[in-house]
């Protein structure tokens, strides 16, 4: 069966697999990976996290990645139109579009509230660089009023212009001369400073506490369920499965992309700039002889700017720090404009830059006004909006589309075919544990 979508795709594309390999990585490389993933690696005792969460990690990478990659490539499109080519052989298009509206509504809702985030650490880049967050030495109630005052409503309207701005000039250039570009300076920098600020932090005799507790292996907490609970949102989370960014990115896949192969990569490093996130975020804070267990906005913002005051050369260690945070939350948020923005082609026949200069300016203008409730916001949406997504897309791939159909898509551009296991186990296992990733948020107001 032919598939014609000429509204959108075939016009842009990756133009090379390292490209989409390192925009992919990006998308999935964001705060997660920086202001929770040590926490949790704190919490729970180091090895004793990570175990279940590499296994997790290795299960959905396996499944939900690679059948959104492929939802996406199938039908040429994002969300909106490939639910309803799914529904579509069920002989209803229109319920399917229906849906699909939800994860583009997510995507977007998501990205406003990336967008407040990413005026504050553009904020926290000038303060740094000024050498004002040094001034403030280890005075935690001025470090704290510091960031209350970035935070709160209304505050910080000129760097989320800012921050919005950017992403609406790199979004306007396109998938090739845009995303795909700025993802190849972003992550070979972001990984080459947060290996080095793990490097310089390792000198320090002090960071051994930090290294012989993310080692720590504990095997009495694995018997602990709420540990594979947070390590199972931890890795859902972080892979940045939602049914949005990694279906439209599919989209713009050409047919001799082998999918899982670009999956397994996507999933290695992602995991990469965690584990190297721990290493710099777990040692610096026994440098500083301070205890990890603020986790969010208050981690990054507050203790670790009280700690590299406390630290030799911390002032330079934390401008290369937030420069760091800047690349990988920038990856992230021109990702979650994607599909908003391909939806806005798709529906309304916007020319590229069109579509992302009213997009990128809607969540400018949203991001200004939820200053005071980013917390809250992106609660509602991690909570509800996002593992509905995943749920959504699962369903339309594993049951609604025809399972040659699928399993064709998944194994074009292989020189061997992907083993049978990959679709029960993710029919029955990944969309049930999507649905698990509904349920327990409501139950324990997150876990990832």
């Amino acid at each position: 069966m032919s598939i014609e979508n000429k509204d959108l795709i075939n016009k842009d594309g990756f133009s090379s697999k390292l490209g989409f390999t390192l925009a992919s990585i990006g998308s999935a490389v964001g705060m997660g990976n920086i202001w929770r993933f040590p926490v949790m690696v704190s919490i729970w005792g180091g090895m004793s996290f990570l175990i279940p969460y590499f296994l997790f990690v290795i299960l959905i990478a396996s499944t939900g990645v690679i059948e959104e990659f492929a939802l996406g490539r199938l039908t040429g499109s994002g969300p909106v139109h490939a639910f309803g080519f799914a529904t579509k052989q069920k002989g209803n298009e229109n319920i399917g579009k229906r849906l699909g509206l939800i994860p583009v509504l997510g995507s977007l809702a998501l990205a406003i509230g990336y967008t407040a985030v990413m005026g504050w650490i553009f904020k926290y880049n000038y303060l740094a660089m000024s050498g004002e967050l040094s001034i403030l030495g280890n005075d935690f109630s001025a470090i704290a009023m510091t960031f209350e005052n970035t935070a709160a409503s209304f505050s910080n309207n000129f760097w989320i212009l800012v921050a919005g701005l950017f992403s609406m000039v790199i979004m306007s250039f396109g998938i090739a001369k845009g995303i795909e570009r700025a993802n190849k300076v972003l992550m070979p920098i972001l990984f080459i400073l947060l290996l080095g600020l793990a490097i310089y932090l390792g000198t320090n005799p002090n960071s051994t506490a930090g290294y012989r507790y993310i080692f720590n292996l504990d095997t009495a907490k694995l018997a602990d369920i709420k540990l594979w609970v947070f390590a199972f949102g931890q890795a859902f989370f972080s892979l940045s499965i939602a049914g949005n960014g990694s279906v439209i990115y599919g989209a713009y896949l050409p047919k001799n992309e082998d999918i899982p192969s670009s999956a397994k990569n996507i999933a290695f490093f992602d995991s990469l700039s965690a584990i190297l996130a721990s290493f710099v975020i777990i040692p610096a804070m026994a440098i500083g002889k301070a205890d990890l267990t603020e986790g969010g906005p208050g981690l990054m913002f507050i203790y670790l700017v009280n700690v590299f005051n406390q630290i030799e050369a911390g002032k330079i260690l934390m401008i290369i720090f937030y420069l760091a945070i800047l690349f990988a939350g920038f990856s992230s948020i021109i990702n979650l404009y994607e599909a908003p923005v391909a939806y806005a082609q798709e529906r309304f026949g916007l020319s590229r830059k069109k579509a992302a200069f009213i997009i990128n300016m809607l969540g400018i203008l949203a991001a200004i006004f939820i200053q005071g409730i980013v917390g809250p916001w992106m609660d509602i949406v991690s909570i509800l909006i996002a593992p509905l997504g995943a749920l959504l897309a699962g369903i339309m791939f594993f049951w609604v589309l025809d399972k040659n159909m699928a399993i064709g898509e998944v194994n074009k551009g292989r020189k061997k075919a992907l083993g049978k296991w990959f679709f029960p186990l993710g029919k029955y296992v990944y969309c049930a544990l999507s649905l698990l990733a509904l349920v327990l948020g409501i139950i324990f107001g997150g876990i990832g």
